[in-house]
C-alpha cells in the first residue's frame, strides 16, 4: 500500500529509536493517535519499564502509557527487528558535545548503520535530533544509499527537529508548530503528511533539511546569546549595586522591542547550551568562527564560578570561610519542576564547593539522587526547622510549591540566583 495512504489511515507502523526526553513523549503520542509503535532502546532497563507502563519520563503520565501499552499500540524493544516491518522510523538519540566542544554524532552513525540492514522500499526515515546542518545529507544519506535503494523513489529521508519543552503546562509535543525538511519535494511531502496526522499545530516545509537543521540551531542560538547578555548585565549590575531583576520588570513594560530574558547560574539542559557549538562546529569547515556563539559560551562557563564567588563574599560578611561552612544546594535540576539535571549549575558548583572544603548537602523534590564526582549523594527532607543549621542556603533553582519567604526567615543566609524570593526586606538574602 501506498505510504500516503497508510498514513492518512494510521495503519502505518512507526518505529523510534531512543526512548528519551524527546522519543518517549513521541512514542506515547503517536500510540495515543492510533498507530501501531515500536520503541527501541538500547538499554534493557528503559525498554522494560516502558513494557510494564512504568514512566521514567516526567512530562509522560504512567498512566497514559500503561493504557497504550495493554492495547498492545506501544511496544519496546532492545534491538532493531522491529525496523524490518516499520513504514516509519523516526531516530531520536543523543547528540552531546564533547569536553572540547565538539559533536559527538555517533548514536546517529550507529543507528543510521542499524537502519540499513532493515531498509526496505516505501520507508520513510526522519531524524529529530539536534545536530549541525549537513547531517541528514551528509552522514545519513550515503550510508543508506549504500543498499542500492534511491532516496526519494525507494525510500525517503527527512529531518525535524524536536521543540519538547520538559516541564511546559502550555506547550506540549502535540501543539508546538513542526519544521520539516526533506531530501527530495516528495520526502518533505510526507513527512509532513506523518506529522500532520498527529500534531494539531501548523507544520512548516522547509525547502531543504538543512534548513530544517539550522532552524533548531537559530532557536537555542537566540536563546544562549540573549541569556549570557543578561548574565553579563547581571554580573555588572551585581558590582553597581543595581538589582538585574528589577530592571528586567521594568524594561518588560515597553510594549515593542524587548523581550524578557532571565539571569541564570548557567544554562542547563540538552538543547540550548549544546545546539549552538553543532553549528560552531560546523562553520569552521567554511572557514568562518561564529563569535556571538563562542562569547556567548564563555560567559555561560564561567556563570558558576560567578555564583562561587558570591557565596564565598556572603560568608565573608559573616566573618566565615567556605571552609568548614554547611551549605544547603536548593534545587540541583536544570530548572523548575523537573528532574533533569543535564548540564545543571549545579554539576560545576558543588565540586567546586566540596575541594574548597564546604560541607555540601542539596534538597530537590524532582531529583533523589545524584552523581557528582564519584560520589552519591542524597537529597535531605525538607522542614523548615533544618533550614537553621545551614550557614548558607543556595538557591539554583526555583521549583514551584515553596514558601520562599519562610526560606528567607528561617535561614541564616541565602544567596538567591532565581528571584525567587521576592522581598527586599530581608537583610540576609544576596541576589545574584
Amino acid at each position: 500500500m501506498d505510504l500516503k495512504i497508510l498514513i492518512q489511515e494510521k495503519k502505518a507502523k512507526v518505529s523510534v529509536i531512543g526512548l528519551g526526553y524527546v522519543g518517549l513523549p513521541t512514542a506515547l503520542e503517536l500510540a495515543k493517535a492510533g498507530y501501531q509503535v515500536f520503541g527501541i532502546d538500547i538499554q534493557k532497563k528503559r525498554v522494560d519499564k516502558v513494557n510494564q507502563g512504568k514512566s521514567f519520563i516526567h512530562d509522560v503520565s504512567s498512566e497514559d502509557l500503561k493504557k497504550e501499552v495493554k492495547k498492545n499500540h506501544l511496544k519496546a524493544f532492545n534491538n532493531y527487528l522491529p525496523l524490518k516491518k516499520s513504514d516509519i522510523v523516526l531516530i531520536c538519540v543523543p547528540t552531546p558535545l564533547n569536553k572540547n566542544k565538539v559533536p559527538d554524532i555517533s548514536y546517529i552513525r550507529d543507528t543510521t548503520k542499524e537502519i540499513a540492514k532493515y531498509l526496505h522500499k516505501n520507508q520513510l526515515i526522519v531524524l529529530e535530533s539536534s545536530t549541525y546542518p549537513g547531517t541528514t545529507r551528509e552522514i545519513i544519506l550515503p550510508e543508506l544509499e549504500k543498499t542500492g535503494l534511491k532516496v526519494g523513489q525507494d525510500f525517503y529521508l527527512s529531518f525535524s527537529p524536536e521543540r519538547i519543552d520538559p516541564g511546559n503546562k502550555e506547550y506540549k509535543l502535540k501543539n508546538i508548530a513542526r519544521v520539516v525538511g526533506g531530501i527530495t519535494r516528495k520526502c518533505t511531502e510526507l513527512t509532513k503528511e506523518f506529522y500532520q496526522s498527529f500534531i494539531q499545530a501548523k507544520i512548516i516545509a522547509m525547502s531543504s533539511p538543512e534548513s530544517a537543521e539550522m532552524t533548531k540551531i537559530l532557536e537555542n542560538t537566540f536563546r544562549l546569546v540573549n541569556i549570557s547578555m543578561i548574565n553579563e548585565l547581571s554580573l555588572l549590575c551585581g558590582k553597581m549595586g543595581i538589582n538585574i531583576w528589577e530592571i528586567i520588570e521594568a524594561a518588560k513594560t515597553k510594549p515593542y522591542g524587548f523581550m524578557p530574558f532571565y539571569p541564570s547560574p548557567k544554562i542547563g539542559g540538552h538543547c540550548i547550551p549544546l545546539d549552538p557549538f553543532y553549528l560552531s562546529y560546523k562553520a569552521k569547515e567554511y572557514g568562518f568562527w561564529p563569535r556571538f556563539i563562542e562569547l556567548a559560551g564563555e560567559i555561560n562557563e564561567q556563570m558558576p564560578h560567578a555564583v562561587v564567588t558570591k557565596v564565598i563574599w556572603a560568608l565573608n560578611l559573616k566573618n566565615k570561610s567556605v571552609r568548614g561552612s554547611k551549605i544547603l544546594i536548593w534545587g540541583v535540576s536544570y530548572k523548575k519542576d523537573i528532574g533533569d539535571t543535564r548540564e545543571s549549575a549545579a554539576l560545576d558548583i558543588i565540586p567546586d564547593l566540596f575541594k574548597k572544603g564546604a560541607r555540601i548537602d542539596y534538597f530537590d523534590p524532582y531529583v533523589k539522587e545524584l552523581r557528582v564526582d564519584n560520589k552519591v549523594l542524597k537529597s535531605i527532607k525538607y522542614s523548615s526547622s533544618s533550614l537553621k543549621k545551614y550557614d548558607l542556603i543556595l538557591i539554583l533553582t526555583d521549583h514551584s510549591g515553596f514558601h520562599y519567604d519562610e526560606v528567607a526567615k528561617k535561614a541564616r543566609m541565602v544567596v538567591d540566583t532565581k528571584n525567587a524570593i521576592k522581598s527586599k526586606k530581608y537583610k540576609n538574602v544576596y541576589n545574584f
